[in-house]
């Protein structure tokens, strides 16, 4: 089976590290499934308009740090830039709760209503 994709992915994370490393974890799981790129992270609300209109990703992903609505906010404003924008909320605490294992499981349980 050839994977799906590639998909350009944009992460929104105050921890720009972690997020390069989680997604790494979950790009390297589903390889064979899904050709994932991620091509930017913005570290900030205020930096989603410049990363999106610059990189242009097929998904956008909002980190746990962020409450409902400031996921919603970030999701508005990526959506303004790319209308189609495949997009995916990580629940507020999850990271803080559960910790980086269940982060990357959370988001392959998710993949496929995503990228299918």
């Amino acid at each position: 089976m050839t994977p799906t994709g590639p998909f350009k992915l944009v992460t929104v994370n105050t921890a720009p590290d972690r997020a390069r490393r989680l997604i790494g974890r979950v790009v390297e799981d589903v390889r064979d499934r899904y050709t994932i790129i991620h091509a930017a992270n913005a570290a900030s609300i205020d930096e989603v308009r410049q990363t999106v209109e610059e990189a242009h990703p097929d998904v956008l992903f909002t980190a746990s740090m962020w409450t409902p609505d400031e996921a919603r906010q970030i999701i508005a404003i990526a959506k303004e830039i790319v209308p189609g924008l495949r997009t995916f909320s990580l629940p507020q605490g999850l990271q803080v709760e559960k910790g980086p294992d269940a982060v990357v499981e959370y988001i392959k349980e998710h993949l496929p209503s995503i990228l299918d």
